[in-house]
């Protein structure tokens, strides 16, 4: 019998076919586009550690000489609770892989992240991982120069997730930067102005007492424990500054930058 394909059954068949091909097609091309995808992901993630840095150079213009300058950096991951570096002992346990572990993707999995208790939640992010990434930059003699951390916290529209870097003291501001947030262009959406963000080197982030002191301040931040809020963005702006109380804090980042400072 001729195959009739102006038929019910025939219009289903070929139907049928197209799907399946299509469905071939893009499954071959994710599979072929992931390595790509995968090393884009990780240029981007090093472009950003770099800007918040300051270590970023315009000139560079491919991937070899943004991951070169990137080679600086020594990686490591830290036990927030304790703020000591985790062993490789410690990694393995646990199946972390130093090279592919996503703090992001951490967050959401409950074996590697905590619900957190409403007044402690200050960044309002729900979850904290266990274990973050640092990253460390170390002069020839061993001596600690730069800090580089991930931080987050809502905004205004959504989270906002960036990195602040720190001198090797734990306290002075080098840069931060927002690799991904939500928050309206022309006014939170100015985080990621050039300006702005070049008001926080020097900044300090605990006062004598080691409290967390630097925040962010409607009108113009005096003195090197506030920055300059963003006008017309108060919610974006004070999102800024939770972020950093938090992370800064006891329960982000704080244990391991007293452990640094220690030595």
């Amino acid at each position: 019998m001729a195959f009739n394909k102006d038929s019910v059954s025939g219009t289903i068949k070929v139907a049928l076919v197209v799907c399946v091909v299509c469905s071939i097609f893009i499954s071959s091309a994710a599979v072929i586009l992931k390595p790509f995808q995968v090393d884009n992901k990780i240029l981007d993630r090093n472009m950003n550690i770099l800007i918040a840095a300051g270590m970023f150079d315009p000139a560079l213009n491919n991937k070899a000489e943004v991951n070169d300058l990137f080679a600086e950096f020594t990686p490591r991951i830290v036990d927030l609770d304790s703020g000591a570096f985790m062993t490789d002992e410690q990694l393995t346990q646990l199946g972390i892989d130093l090279q592919s572990y996503d703090d992001r993707a951490a967050q959401s999995d409950p074996a590697f992240s905590d619900v957190l208790a409403e007044e402690d939640d200050v960044a309002d992010i729900k979850r904290r991982v266990r274990y973050a990434t640092v990253y460390l930059v170390e002069a020839a003699d061993g001596t600690l120069q730069t800090i580089v951390l991930p931080v987050s916290g809502y905004g205004l529209w959504g989270t906002m997730y960036g990195y602040l870097a720190l001198e090797g003291d734990g306290n002075t501001v080098t840069g931060i930067g927002f690799y991904d947030q939500k928050e309206t262009p022309g006014l939170g959406g100015e985080i990621t102005n050039p300006r702005w963000k070049a008001l926080w080197p020097g900044k300090q982030i605990y006062d004598a007492s080691g409290a967390v002191a630097l925040r962010t301040v409607k009108g113009n931040g005096s003195g090197v424990h506030e920055v300059d809020g963003l006008s017309g963005a108060s919610l974006t702006t004070r999102g800024v500054g939770n972020l950093i109380a938090f992370w800064m804090g006891p329960k982000g980042f704080g244990p391991f930058l007293t452990n640094m400072t220690k030595g």
